[in-house]
């Protein structure tokens, strides 16, 4: 099945920026709605941001919204997460998770410090 791989994830100051990207294996990402959730330690697993398969509609979360932006280059099999104004709630493990399936990528790891 098809295999997601996070990267772009670092320290960063409080108003920093970071692109996450997410490469999928195989020949099937196109076919997939795409998300990015984030887990934070004592917080509840949050969908962050979804893209439909053709890149034509995003969703976000009202925490992100103006600060984020998702976007997909499926001829690349990639998805990102452009991430500005960063702040300390923003702090997880960013995971890429193909919609109505069991695939998720490992995560990579966003800390903003003060």
């Amino acid at each position: 099945q098809m295999v997601l791989v996070e990267s772009g994830g670092d320290m960063v100051q409080p108003g920093g920026s970071l692109k996450l990207s997410c490469v999928a294996s195989g020949r099937t990402f196109s076919f997939y709605d795409m998300a990015w959730y984030r887990q934070a330690p004592e917080k509840e697993r949050e969908l962050v941001a979804d893209i439909d398969r053709f890149g034509r509609s995003t969703n976000y979360a009202d925490s992100v919204k103006g600060r984020f932006t998702i976007s997909r280059d499926n001829e690349k099999n990639t998805v990102y997460l452009q991430m500005n104004d960063l702040k300390a709630e923003d702090t997880a493990l960013y995971v890429c998770h193909a919609h109505y399936s069991n695939i998720w990528g490992q995560g990579t790891q966003v800390t903003v410090f003060s």
